[in-house]
């Protein structure tokens, strides 16, 4: 345990004197004794680190300190005078008036023991200075009166008899030191084999220590006067001293005699010596192989005392001791101990008996009303460590009742989970059978919104032909009427031809040499203009023209369409005189106004959207600007042209950003910084020929396993190429015929096979393998008919394996691609995350999905949060409505264990092979079984077609609707991204509620410690009680755990042992317990209690 100290230096500073203060030494010289010095307080090693980092005059005042406290007596100074006291042949003035100062000397060594460094004490306990042999003779010596007086009390007549039989002489003790010597301490301070255990020391410690050679009556009155002091208890407390150190302690557990000295000093009459023995002895109880010392020690102990039963005087004391408190808390403990702190529970049941059988337990019943708290808790301790055995066998009948019952809901839950599965993909198939539905209507809907579309627009074509139908027809009823009009005012002529044209004529005022006249054709295509004469002839009068047709209902001529107007022929050099007011403006027509200009184009001035590739504008999203510098959230965005037709391009994260409280977000989340593979050889074994004559075509290797696999189906070969031929899966398991399929003739074992026939040698001459290939190869179409059977036995397997999976694929797709709350979550996402990236990166419009893996990296500033807690925070007091999202969706995580890529295979496979059973069908149509088969699957697969063609339009549909790519993204990666999410959520959701709880917890502990000093305050009483009960729930808190306090293998641990069962009473156990503290071979050993 400590460091052993130099024997030389204890010389060194042996009977000499040291002055006050000397002059220090040079820095080597000094160097040298610090370390000494150092070497000599046994200090772990960060002390001693520190105490290196002295400086100079620090490192002499404390060699001074050190010398000067440790050379006050040798070791062999206080030995010589318990030697002296020990003298048999001292007359007795001279011992009376020696052993005055025996108290005064033993507290000396005491003192010596406990406070020198490991060099003194290693010197004190040497071959040459015995001082634990002269110690333990001192305590025998000092008790020998107590115990005999006490004896002689009870039974005066036999006293003397007694007094023999208690020791033999005290050259027993010797002869038990040099035992002890020569018990061969193992190296390092632990104790021999036999030392623990009950070999030698059990032999040696029965072997009492008493004094009967000499003279008896001398020494009992030397032993009276020296009982009368508190020399007993020095003693002990000497023993302690050395037991603190490792190196003393396993030369206390080695010792023959020692542990029963200290046993014996129960006897004495200080109630306190014999608590310190209680306490000292319980310590040692909790060292592995100490409790079976201790039980020996009370072997001795019942043996010199004569005891009936172990323990029936501690019984005794223990009982008549009530006015001494603190024995009767130390003798409580050590009962505690001493029967709890067994690994046999069988043992532990046998000692907590012995202490039954001596009424313990009544007297603790009486004990129960006791004022002392330490009683109280030590009392309840024990009584919380006992095994009542009744109640055990109780319990075990119960375990076992509760076992069979726990199997039998095992049984149940088996069948439940089975009957559940079976209900789950009933469920997945009704519901993808409905999503089909669903998307079949949906599908309709689309087309009569695009055929209502088309005839929306046909509508308004006609209504627009209509109305500039109708507005031609009141152009050309004003234009009758005007013609008419300056037909009566003279001012025009209309004359009709032969040929149905109409010609209008002017009739032009004086001077005038000529007048355009426009012709209205009879078939209504044109109006031509006539000129006049440059001459100035007029032209003959035209006949009078007929009056005009009446205007048809349908606004057309009788002869045409409606006239088109033209525009005038350019007039000649002469210009014509105005026409008639309000002829022009009749008869030609202003050109219609033209269409508005179109607005700019973006670009022009501010851009407000982006066009999308033609297909959508996308608003442009200003940069946000923030208040502190924000993390940077490393999702990966998608560009604005990928965003047309996923879900981003419907939802509007700005508007969450005015929901939310942006300032919280950004304190929680600011920056902290602002700113060879092995060969194996098989060996071939020899195929043992059961005749001479049977001849083997085959492989050896694969003539037997052929053997062992037709030996499985137990039928003949006429038998089995039977089957194959009609294609009998009742006579041919399937699996015997994938069995059978690697075993399809080789051509080279054709080519044997039949020169061996045309040879014609006899077929008994074969071995059954061969025979059996030899009709096995004749079967037409071979592996063609194993493998229809092969497939149609499977057919059924592979289905049923299929179809879930499919289901689950369009069942999580659709479900994904509708969910609205899925969608609300996305948008909040994409809300926080612009508003942290974008003042650095700028907005985006979308994210890929992998990013939501990356919420749980981005942490707050005090790195207790992450944003994802933050959501699921925001989501529960913001959007309620949308915090159980993860219900919509729908199988993902079976969906997540499928492979689309095998699936969609597994089913072209399936359509194959049915292809190739039609084809055998169609040549061989006598054949019932594959007739039967194709009636019966035929429906089947095409309804796994139509799934599988579905669960692939579902995938692709719902993978682009998030903006991935359903070559690069396989449901093997899509599926699990919202599978991980989910869960994260969840436990983010479990982690606010846990932190939420926590400060509640911590918020009613402060006002109830509030109002508890209030109490105190008014009432000294009910604060000792309040703190009488927490003392006992700390108890029984610590009885739950199971666990111990760990100590290090060092000095002072008897000493830390003790305090902490001052502290905090023994707990049992109730599993096999662990190390025991320090006795093992290894120093620096952990150790429990």
């Amino acid at each position: 345990m400590g460091n052993a100290g130099s024997m030389d230096q204890t010389t060194y500073f042996k009977g000499h004197g040291v002055p006050t203060k000397l002059p220090m030494p040079e820095s080597g010289e000094l160097e040298e004794r610090f370390a000494i010095v150092l070497n000599s307080m046994n200090l772990p090693p960060d002390k001693a680190r520190l105490l290196r980092q002295y400086d100079n005059e620090k490192k002499w005042e404390l060699i001074c300190d050190q010398e000067r406290f440790q050379v006050k007596n040798p070791p062999h100074t206080y030995l010589q005078k318990l030697r002296s006291y020990l003298d048999p042949a001292l007359p007795r003035k001279k011992f009376r008036r020696r052993v005055q100062e025996s108290t005064q000397v033993l507290r000396e060594l005491e003192i010596s023991l406990r406070t020198n460094h490991i060099g003194w004490v290693r010197e004190f306990l040497n071959e040459e200075n015995k001082g634990l042999d002269v110690l333990v003779e001192y305590l025998a010596f000092a008790q020998y009166a107590v115990n005999y007086d006490g004896d002689s009390v009870e039974n005066a007549d036999d006293a003397l008899d007694k007094s023999k039989t208690w020791s033999r002489s005290i050259e027993d003790l010797h002869r038990g030191g040099s035992f002890h010597r020569g018990a061969n301490l193992h190296r390092g301070g632990t104790l021999p084999p036999n030392a623990t255990g009950n070999g030698i020391t059990r032999l040696g410690r029965h072997s009492t220590l008493r004094y009967s050679t000499m003279s008896s009556r001398r020494t009992l009155k030397n032993s009276r006067l020296v009982c009368k002091k508190d020399d007993v208890h020095v003693c002990i407390m000497c023993l302690r001293a050395i037991m603190n150190y490792q190196y003393g302690f396993n030369m206390v557990m080695s010792h023959p005699h020692a542990v029963n000295e200290i046993a014996l000093s129960l006897n004495n009459k200080n109630p306190r010596t014999k608590a310190l023995v209680l306490e000292l002895l319980a310590a040692v109880c909790l060292v592995r192989g100490g409790h079976e010392i201790i039980l020996s020690a009370f072997d001795n102990f019942k043996e010199v005392c004569v005891e009936e039963q172990r323990f029936e005087r501690l019984m005794e004391y223990f009982k008549n001791e009530d006015n001494n408190i603190d024995f009767m808390v130390a003798c409580m403990q050590f009962i505690n101990i001493v029967v709890h702190s067994v690994e046999d529970m069988n043992f532990r049941v046998h000692l907590q008996y012995d202490f039954t059988k001596l009424c313990l337990d009544d007297y603790l019943d009486k004990l129960k009303h006791t004022e002392s708290d330490k009683l109280q808790v030590q009392i309840q301790a024990y009584l919380d460590n006992v095994f009542d055995v009744g109640a055990l066998l109780e319990d075990a009948e119960t375990k076992n009742a509760a076992l069979e019952r726990v199997e039998e809901l095992e049984e149940n839950i088996s069948h439940m989970t089975e009957k559940l599965q079976d209900t789950e993909n009933e469920a997945m198939s009704k519901i993808v059978e409905l999503e089909k539905q669903l998307m079949q209507r949906n599908k309709d809907l689309e087309a009569i919104r695009e055929a209502y579309k088309d005839t929306s627009s046909q509508i308004q074509s006609l209504r627009q032909m209509l109305k500039e139908k109708d507005e031609a027809i009141q152009r050309q009823s004003n234009l009758e009427k005007k013609i008419h009009e300056l037909e009566k005012q003279g001012t025009i002529k209309i004359h009709k031809k032969g040929d149905g044209d109409i010609s209008i004529l002017a009739s032009p005022p004086a001077g005038v040499e000529g007048l355009t006249g426009s012709t209205v054709m009879g078939n209504g295509a044109a109006v031509n203009s006539d000129h006049l004469g440059a001459g100035g002839g007029v032209a003959g009068p035209p006949p009078p023209p007929p009056p005009p047709p009446p205007l048809p209902v349908n606004g057309t001529l009788p002869n045409g369409p409606l006239p088109s107007v033209s525009a005038p022929a350019p007039p000649p050099p002469p210009p014509p005189p105005p026409p008639p007011p309000g002829l022009a403006s009749d008869l030609f027509p202003s050109a219609p106004p033209p269409p508005p200009v179109a607005p700019p184009l973006p670009g022009c001035g501010t851009p407000t959207v982006i066009m999308n590739s033609g297909l959508a504008a996308v608003k442009i999203k200003k940069p946000i600007k923030t208040k502190f510098r924000m993390p940077v959230f490393n999702w990966v965005a998608l560009k604005p042209n990928q965003i047309n037709g996923t879900v981003f391009n419907e939802i509007d994260d700005e508007r969450i950003l005015e929901d939310l409280n942006v300032d919280e977000f950004e304190e929680m989340f600011k920056t902290k910084a602002q700113g060879p593979s092995i060969e194996v050889n098989m060996s071939k074994q020899k195929v043992i020929q059961k005749g001479p004559s049977k001849v083997t075509l085959l492989d050896s290797n694969r003539a037997k396993n052929l053997a062992i696999t037709l030996r499985k189906v137990g039928k003949t070969t006429e038998e089995i190429c039977k089957g194959i031929q009609l294609f009998d899966l009742r006579t041919l398991p399937v699996d015997f015929v994938e069995c059978l399929m690697r075993f399809q003739p080789t051509e080279n074992e054709v080519k044997v096979l039949r020169q061996f026939e045309k040879e014609r040698k006899p077929l008994e001459s074969l071995t059954d393998e061969d025979r059996f290939m030899m009709q096995f190869s004749k079967i037409e179409r071979l592996m063609q008919k194993m493998t229809i059977m092969a497939f149609i036995g499977n057919f059924s397997e592979s289905v049923v394996m299929l179809t879930p999976q499919l289901h689950a694929v369009i069942a999580a797709s659709v479900s994904i691609k509708s969910s609205q709350k899925l969608k609300k979550i996305l948008e909040i996402i994409l809300a926080l995350g612009n508003y942290m990236n974008s003042s650095k990166r700028g907005a985006v419009y979308g994210f890929k999905l992998q990013s939501l893996d990356l919420l749980l990296d981005t942490k707050s500033t005090d790195r207790k949060l992450t944003l994802l807690h933050y959501i699921a925070n925001v989501v529960k007091e913001k959007y309620s409505q949308v915090s159980l999202f993860y219900n919509e969706l729908h199988y993902v995580e079976k969906a997540a264990a499928v492979s689309l890529e095998n699936v969609l295979l597994d089913v072209k496979e399936l359509q194959r092979g049915m292809d190739l059973t039609k084809r055998e069908y169609s040549m061989h149509g006598h054949n019932t079984m594959l007739k039967d088969f194709i009636t019966h699957n035929e429906s089947k697969l095409k309804k796994l077609q139509d799934d599988a063609k579905i669960a692939q339009d579902a995938f692709d549909e719902v993978v682009k609707f998030f903006g991935e790519n359903s070559k690069t993204t396989p449901p093997s990666v899509f599926f699990p991204v919202f599978v991980r999410f989910v869960k994260a959520y969840r436990q983010a959701e479990e982690d606010n509620e846990q932190r939420k709880r926590q400060e509640q917890i911590m918020m009613e502990k402060l006002l109830e410690q509030e109002a508890m000093m209030e109490e105190d305050q008014k009432s000294p009483s009910h604060k000792n009680k309040r703190q009488q009960q927490e003392l006992i729930q700390e108890l029984k808190k610590k009885q739950v755990k199971d666990s111990r306090h760990v100590y290090e293998g060092k000095d002072g641990t008897i000493e830390d042992i003790i305090t902490v069962l001052k502290t905090v009473p023994f707990t049992a156990r109730t599993a096999k317990r662990g190390s025991r503290f320090f006795c093992e071979s290894a120093l620096n050993e952990e150790y429990h209690y």
